[in-house]
């Protein structure tokens, strides 16, 4: 898996290719450790070139989430392809998560929440 990773504004984004397994999730968990230790909290996943997420994938996910959330911060995805969308209805985390079709609907709900 190929991991990216910018800044938008207080935003960090991570686009991500290849497969979401296990050690493709380690590795992805490792990367959002550094920004963690810089106190960010507003993440967000760009899964357009995700071609395959298997259960260890997925748990990576769910482990991620709950960091941020012990953090008090929020996590969007966005740009499932649609067998990976599927995997997240079977599994019911799509009800979990926060997705959206586009990374600038994700990065500006960032915006709107900070609004409030």
């Amino acid at each position: 898996m190929e991991i990216k990773s910018r800044e938008e504004g207080n935003v960090v984004v991570f686009a991500l290719s290849g497969r979401l397994d296990l050690a493709s999730g380690a590795t992805l968990k490792e990367n959002l450790k550094k920004y963690f230790e810089k106190n960010a909290t507003s993440i967000h996943l760009n899964l357009t070139e995700v071609e395959f997420i298997n259960s260890s994938g997925l748990g990576a996910l769910v482990s991620i989430m709950k960091e941020i959330r012990l953090r008090k911060g929020r996590l969007t995805l966005s740009n499932l392809a649609s067998y990976v969308q599927e995997i997240f209805e079977i599994t019911q985390l799509s009800h979990i998560f926060e997705i959206y079709v586009t990374e600038e609907e994700a990065l500006g709900s960032f915006q709107t929440v900070a609004a409030k």
